[in-house]
């Protein structure tokens, strides 16, 4: 094991596969010589040089073209969005284009690409640059969607991203960037679609992605010492959505709680919810509680961003009221 940041261990997977396949190569806005704007691409262009490791103009539209064409004629190009609040820029190539290929040419053209992009609040970068996604991309059918919430599952779920024959949209949480964790020596390879669960309880599921799964586990710690047991899950993929883990810890609680960091109307959380109300009825013991975002453009100012986004406080007095 080595002790990685999250964005270094980005930098560790990206590197893994492209020393493994010379088909990867990476393009996008100051990820060479500058190391990425979030430093979570530092070294690359150093080993692989520059025609692996590709810096663009500032265009998104330039970025996912040219990685849309390569990913066609055999290349497998991970693409650079330097924050997520900029795929509405070229969202048409990505939702009307790159999810449907594959689909209208009956499977005779793929597209093995990933998407990067820096996701998410917490960082004081105001409205347009702190928005929390991921759902848009939970909503194109032809889209696989990941989202990491420590170094070891940034590792190893962005290379079996890079890996996957379909169009991957890895979300990368800004504020995790700096967090620290154990990351296994050697090729690390995870699976896509698989949920983990971090924490087991008897009184009820918190389910969690991303930057709200360390805030979940505290919240989760806090509880137990009122008397209140929760088991965590932490959903790393959205698309393929691993509910067999998810609905399986719910039936054991009786009680479902989402932690979402996207605004509340149609987070990925009401999906969730849909399916344990369609699946879990039976089991369920209370009513299922979304902790969400308001649907409200993100503030800059601290003190509003952070009552904004779910806190642990948060967390915690919302479970505690709603399991008395």
């Amino acid at each position: 094991m080595a002790e990685l940041s999250y964005r270094e261990a980005i930098a560790a997977g990206i590197a893994q596969e492209m020393a493994r396949d010379p088909m990867v190569y990476f393009i996008g806005e100051d990820i060479g010589a500058a190391g990425g704007v979030f430093k979570a691409t530092v070294g690359l262009f150093d080993r692989f040089g520059p025609d692996r490791v590709r810096d663009t103009p500032i265009s998104e539209q330039a970025i996912i073209g040219a990685a849309m064409g390569a990913a066609m004629t055999g290349l497998r190009p991970i693409a650079e969005i330097m924050f997520s609040d900029f795929l509405a820029t070229c969202w048409d190539m990505i939702a009307n284009q790159i999810a449907k290929t594959r689909y209208m040419t009956d499977g005779q053209v793929s597209l093995p690409l990933v998407i990067r992009t820096a996701n998410g609040g917490g960082t004081r970068f105001g409205a347009q640059h702190s928005q929390s996604l991921e759902n848009w991309g939970m909503a194109v059918p032809g889209l696989k969607v990941v989202a990491p919430s420590n170094p070891a599952d940034a590792k190893g779920l962005l290379a079996a991203a890079i890996r996957d024959n379909d169009p991957v949209l890895f979300f990368e949480q800004k504020s995790l960037y700096g967090v620290k964790g154990d990351v296994p020596d050697g090729e690390h390879v995870d699976a896509l679609g698989r949920a983990k669960v971090l924490r087991d309880g008897k009184d009820c599921t918190i389910v969690a992605l991303a930057a709200m799964v360390p805030k979940a586990l505290s919240a989760a710690e806090q509880l137990a010492a009122e008397g209140i047991q929760a088991t965590v899950v932490d959903v790393r993929s959205l698309v393929p959505l691993d509910t067999r883990t998810i609905l399986g810890e719910v039936v054991k609680t009786g009680r479902l709680f989402t932690v979402e960091e996207n605004p509340r109307l149609c987070g990925w959380g009401a999906e969730i919810a849909s399916l344990a109300a369609d699946e879990c009825f039976d089991d369920l013991d209370g009513p299922i509680v979304r902790i969400t975002t308001p649907h409200v453009p993100l503030p800059a100012a601290d003190v509003l961003e952070d009552a904004a986004m779910p806190s642990v406080e948060r967390i915690v007095q919302t479970v505690r009221k709603s399991m008395r």
